[in-house]
């Protein structure tokens, strides 16, 4: 991390925070797409191990935020009635963590890539998903979750994807992908302790990203409440459609 003592890293950081902000922006309007969008982004003016150490706190704070915006009882209220997603999907990132080694990383992106964008087309398109009183493909879309999240870290468009054809009211959406997304990153921070990737050095970098991420974050939830829920559900829709062909990007170029 010899970077951090450069003062050429000093030119870049202006850039790096309106990168930040701009993520705020969009994961205020539609609650997910962070660490995708900040390390696209930064990566541009920092290296992929410093881009990845600064994600990692404006992520943290942005999904408490979201989690606990409408106070603790709705997030409780959100963590009861979600409870089997929670549980099943925690089960199956287990064991998908344990087969990272066995299956090729690109192939398993590209394939989830191809479904992510097939799924956000046809709910543009019109289609509705209809699940009446079946519980099966709840049930499967969290295993999925799970199980991708475990297999590569990319638990955000499975969950989304989830959420969007129970037909979530929007409030929700945003509070429940805050706590899904939220664990998800307590163990990636934990990970990248471990790693090495975050420490005593890194995580200066990556707080400074707090506000300017914090703040489009404030905003975009302001834009988000504007919106109806037929506005919400095409602008998640996008955003997904989006993050579906960055994930095939990753699975052919790396």
């Amino acid at each position: 991390m010899e970077i951090l003592t450069d003062p050429a890293i000093y030119n870049v950081l202006p850039f790096v925070f309106l990168v930040a902000f701009l993520t705020g922006v969009v994961k205020g309007v539609v609650g997910f797409g962070m660490p995708m969008l900040l390390i696209s982004g930064t990566s541009i003016f920092l290296p992929p191990d410093l881009a990845l150490a600064a994600l990692l706190m404006p992520t943290v704070f942005s999904n408490i935020f979201q989690a606990f915006e409408q106070g603790l009882d709705a997030a409780r209220a959100s963590v009861i009635k979600f409870k089997e997603f929670l549980v099943i999907a925690a089960v199956f990132l287990i064991l998908g963590a344990q087969l990272v080694v066995h299956i090729p990383g690109p192939l398993f992106l590209g394939v989830l890539g191809c479904i992510v964008v097939g799924f956000s087309v046809l709910l543009m398109s019109g289609y509705q998903i209809e699940l009446g009183q079946s519980q099966v493909v709840p049930r499967l879309l969290a295993i999925t979750a799970g199980f991708v999240g475990g297999l590569s870290g990319v638990y955000g468009p499975p969950t989304v994807a989830y959420l969007t054809a129970l037909k979530t009211e929007k409030t929700e959406q945003i509070r429940v992908q805050g706590i899904v997304f939220g664990l998800g990153t307590v163990l990636l921070v934990a990970a990248h302790v471990v790693s090495g990737i975050l420490n005593a050095q890194t995580i200066w970098l990556s707080l400074s990203l707090v506000p300017f991420a914090m703040f489009g974050t404030y905003l975009g939830g302001g834009l988000r409440n504007r919106f109806d829920q037929n506005q919400f559900r095409r602008a998640t829709l996008i955003v997904l459609f989006l993050a579906g062909l960055n994930l095939i990007r990753l699975a052919v170029f790396g």
